[in-house]
């Protein structure tokens, strides 16, 4: 039976108090969220301005030592390159930006000599775009005060948040989300089950939770086994034996565009678990911020039902 996905009567106003339940979030946690994140990314930058002695060393053998540099480098540039674009600049492989963007490492099997040609390539670009009205020590060649580099470091951490502002919004806002759940299930007596534990999402207790899931399907054909990560899994206090837990996927916004383009990932999702794990699969979405009756006309047409967050004690309706 469900429980929000068959009220459409209720969708406009539950859509209007979900806007300004992240709104009000917004407005009094997303700076502070942000401001942190721009300190930490600060001192990173402060580090990478000492190993390239103030961006008047970028040099292959630099790259090398600290390939995680290569983010901080790019926002250094007049104007700031994007990753793609100094790729194309350098002319350089993607495998080996990639390398030290996502793992920061140099790719493994990279042949040496090749490896520093590339590094040159990328050292003479970021070179000749340096920002000089930012490291104006450059031009004059005069040693700067601790008072430059400090100041130079925050304008490039202001960049490096600015291209990652929405990640950093959407990754607090689901920490906050998972907290609010972790809160409301702990209150009412279940049990958290930590990371690392050997934990299947076929064998987890009745009265546990877990974050972060990882279940395995096999794609049509049966030819490719994928993880599908689901944000909390839950088996309900009284549970049958063979009852399968509850997957909730947390899902905030906090405009109409981005989830109304992505509306198609949840019933893919839920195709695959129920190909996979039978038509007794239960998954629901927890929902805070813009969330159009658009959104969940399709969502509900799909068979998926949600709760929302400013609802929260819905979740005993769907028998926690």
């Amino acid at each position: 039976m469900p429980v929000n996905a068959d009220k459409p009567h209720l969708w406009k106003l539950d859509i209007a108090h979900s806007v300004d339940f992240y709104n009000s979030w917004f407005m009094q946690f997303a700076p502070q969220a942000y401001r942190d994140t721009r300190l930490s990314t600060t001192i990173q930058v402060e580090s990478a301005l000492q190993w390239t002695t103030n961006l008047t060393n970028i040099t292959p053998d630099v790259l090398r030592q600290h390939p995680s540099v290569l983010p901080i480098l790019r926002m250094a540039a007049a104007p700031p390159i994007a990753r793609d674009r100094l790729i194309g600049l350098a002319g350089v492989s993607p495998n080996l930006v990639k390398n030290m963007e996502e793992q920061q490492r140099l790719p493994p099997r990279m042949n040496s000599a090749t490896l520093d040609a590339e590094l040159m390539k990328i050292s003479q670009i970021i070179m000749r775009l340096t920002d000089k009205d930012i490291f104006s020590w450059l031009d004059t060649r005069q040693p700067p005060t601790d008072a430059e580099v400090h100041r130079a470091a925050t304008i490039v951490a202001d960049r490096l948040c600015g291209a990652v502002s929405d990640p950093i919004i959407r990754n607090a806002q689901e920490r906050r989300q998972l907290a609010t759940i972790r809160q409301w299930l702990e209150q009412r007596g279940y049990s958290y089950i930590g990371a690392g534990t050997g934990l299947s999402f076929e064998r987890i207790q009745p009265g546990t939770f877990a974050f972060r899931l990882n279940i395995p399907v096999l794609l049509q054909g049966g030819s490719k086994q994928v993880n599908i990560p689901i944000d909390v899994v839950v088996m309900p206090l009284q549970s049958n034996f063979g009852q399968l837990p509850l997957l909730i996927e947390a899902k905030s916004a906090g405009d109409y565009t981005n989830p109304n383009k992505r509306r198609k990932e949840e019933a893919i999702k839920i195709a695959q678990l129920k190909s996979n794990y039978g038509d007794n699969v239960r998954f629901i979405l927890f929902l805070c911020g813009y969330f159009d009756s658009g959104y969940l006309g399709y969502e509900a047409a799909e068979g998926i039902d949600w709760l929302w967050e400013h609802r929260i004690d819905d979740l005993a309706l769907f028998g926690l």
